[in-house]
């Protein structure tokens, strides 16, 4: 079996681990402390300039059609530097790929070259409501047609990016007779729209830098031509994209257990006890076998998902087998990272306190560990 990378994938992943040492690196421990929103923003201007906002987006719409492999490899060496602004980027994408999907030409000429240029800083997946989590189906929010308009009502939740995105895809409620998730459509929302409030960021356990707030949809009138596909089709366009993101977020896990591993590695080099290194006890040697035999699997896992996804292949299972096993990695890594550091791995100094925080939520966005072994029991079951 032929696992090496393309020489196009060998090139943007090699871009993505220099722009991420030299730009986001430097920058991740003051945006974990809630400061440097500017530096932030410019980087993620500069990832949109470099190519990185729209890498499955079609070229002539102003994206690099990159391809699943790529994306994967780009989030990974961001998420190693910092993973407040990897899933900035995961998500910005996956609105690219929703536009590029289902959207009408005019919508792709008007938003993607915006996406793809650095002209908005980030987009917005408004999906999750309050009692509309692990079941988007349940959603509320409304969307009632109004002439040439249509009239949306309700609030979106812990939407990533919210506070500076230019864009929003948003799925709202079309026929509330319809069977649940029937009667749900999708729409491109400008963060400019009359009636579009952004709420309070919400104060969180980890990736700090990554602004997290609610999207209210007060009496927001947008013009038909804002629907994306067809009415009432748009709970199947989420599900679709939901699969592709959780390849995004696994791959985000992968960097996170990276980063931690070789922060943990190093210092089990350096540190001495008893006369000897850490390195040297076979205990701290067994931790570190077994969560560099999980970040490998982990690798595999996500890759054989993006590849299948380029090949125009099922891939739902294979993104959920991926999305569980990296995110869990990641968990096991940071924590272990912590362990071997001793009192040094609490202090926030040493960055692995910060990488154990920041890896917590990935087992909970783009569907939580459960979920996933839901969909993976149900397609091994079909």
């Amino acid at each position: 079996m032929h696992f090496s990378l393309s020489e196009e994938e060998e090139m943007i992943r090699a871009s993505a681990r220099r722009f991420a040492s030299e730009r986001l690196a430097p920058h991740a421990a003051a945006l974990d402390r809630g400061e440097g929103r500017a530096a932030l923003l410019d980087n993620l201007r500069d990832l949109a300039r470099n190519g990185f906002a729209a890498l499955n987006a079609p070229v002539e719409y102003g994206g690099s059609a990159a391809g699943a492999v790529a994306f994967a490899l780009a989030i990974e060496e961001f998420a190693y530097a910092c993973a407040a602004t990897a899933v900035t980027m995961s998500v910005t994408n996956m609105v690219a790929e929703v536009i590029a999907s289902v959207g009408a030409h005019e919508q792709k000429a008007f938003y993607l070259p915006r996406i793809a240029e650095g002209a908005y800083c980030a987009a917005g997946f408004c999906l999750t409501e309050a009692g509309a989590g692990s079941d988007p189906a349940g959603m509320r929010l409304s969307a009632r047609r109004d002439g040439d308009f249509y009239v949306l009502n309700g609030e979106k939740i812990y939407i990533t990016s919210a506070e500076y995105a230019g864009v929003f895809v948003v799925w709202a409620v079309t026929d509330p007779t319809a069977p649940k998730g029937k009667g749900v459509s999708v729409f491109l929302v400008p963060s400019d729209a009359q009636g579009l409030v952004i709420g309070a960021p919400e104060k969180k356990l980890g990736q700090h830098g990554s602004a997290t707030n609610a999207v209210i949809f007060d009496n927001c009138r947008v013009p038909a031509a804002a629907l994306m596909g067809r009415e009432n089709d748009g709970f199947r366009v989420a599900v679709g994209e939901l699969a592709g993101g959780r390849i995004g977020v696994a791959a985000l896990s992968l960097g996170i257990a990276r980063a931690a591993m070789d922060k943990a590695k190093a210092y089990a080099r350096e540190r001495t006890q008893f006369g000897k290194k850490l390195a040297e006890f076979q205990g701290l040697q067994w931790m570190i076998a077994d969560r560099e035999t999980e970040i490998e699997a982990a690798r595999l896992l996500i890759l054989s998902a993006a590849a299948a996804k380029d090949r125009g292949d099922s891939f739902a299972k294979a993104a959920s087998m991926a999305k569980l096993f990296a995110s869990e990695t990641a968990q096991r890594a940071t924590d272990t990272a912590v362990q071997i550091f001793g009192g040094a791995g609490y202090i926030e100094e040493t960055g692995v306190a910060r990488h154990l925080r920041d890896a917590r939520i990935t087992r909970i966005y783009e569907g939580s560990s459960e979920i996933q072994r839901l969909i993976i029991a149900r397609e091994t079951l079909k």
